[in-house]
C-alpha cells in the first residue's frame, strides 16, 4: 500500500484519475436531503488530501465516472436518469448547458462510456437498453434494445472501436458490432 484516502462515507462507488497524473476522483453514496457534498471528490495523489469534495450539487449519486479520451472532460452517470459533463481540470465545472437524457437509472449502478475517438456516450438503462449519444450535442442518435433486464454496463473494445460489450443485471454478457 503506497497511500490510504479516507473520504468519510459510507462507500466509495467509482474512482477516475485524470490525465495530468496529480489527481483522481472518486464518486460516493454521500447524499441526504440536505446536502449533496462529497458525492464527487477530488484528489491530490501525492499528499492524500481533498481538493474539493464541492464538485457535483444535486442529490444524486453517481455510479460511474469515465474521461473524455481526447477532451479535458469527464461524464458522471446520474441516478436522476441522467449524465452530466463536467471539466476535468480544476475548478471541475459542471456543464449546466448539456445534459445526457433519455435512459432511465432507477437505482442500478449503470455504467457509461466514450467511444476511443470521443465522438459517442454510450450507457446502458434500466429498461434493458443501450442509448448512444452525439458528444458534442447530447442527442440520442440511437438505441438498442439488448437485454430483458437493466443494461448495466456497455464499453467499447479498447482495439476494435466497432465490437461493443453490454451486459445485465442478470448475468447475461453480449458483444456486438
Amino acid at each position: 500500500v503506497l497511500r490510504v484516502y479516507k473520504a468519510a462515507v459510507q462507500q466509495t462507488l467509482d474512482i477516475l484519475f485524470l490525465p495530468e497524473e496529480r489527481e483522481f476522483l472518486t464518486s460516493t453514496d454521500a447524499v441526504s436531503r440536505d446536502s449533496a457534498d462529497r458525492t464527487i471528490i477530488a484528489w491530490d495523489f501525492q499528499s492524500a488530501a481533498k481538493i474539493s469534495n464541492q464538485i457535483f450539487h444535486e442529490r444524486y449519486t453517481c455510479p460511474s465516472l469515465t474521461l473524455h479520451p481526447k477532451e479535458p472532460m469527464f461524464v458522471a452517470q446520474t441516478n436522476g436518469n441522467y449524465m452530466a459533463l463536467f471539466s476535468a481540470q480544476r475548478p471541475y465545472r459542471i456543464n449546466k448547458k448539456k445534459r445526457y437524457e433519455g435512459h432511465k437509472v432507477e437505482g442500478f449502478a449503470v455504467g457509461c462510456e466514450f467511444s476511443p475517438d470521443g465522438t459517442l456516450l454510450v450507457t446502458g438503462s434500466s429498461d434493458g437498453k443501450v442509448f448512444f449519444y452525439n458528444y458534442h450535442t447530447a442527442r440520442i442518435i440511437r438505441t438498442l434494445s439488448a437485454h430483458k433486464e437493466a443494461c448495466v454496463s456497455a464499453i467499447f473494445h479498447p482495439v476494435l472501436p466497432s465490437l461493443l460489450a453490454t451486459c445485465d443485471w442478470a448475468g447475461e454478457i453480449k458483444i456486438w458490432q
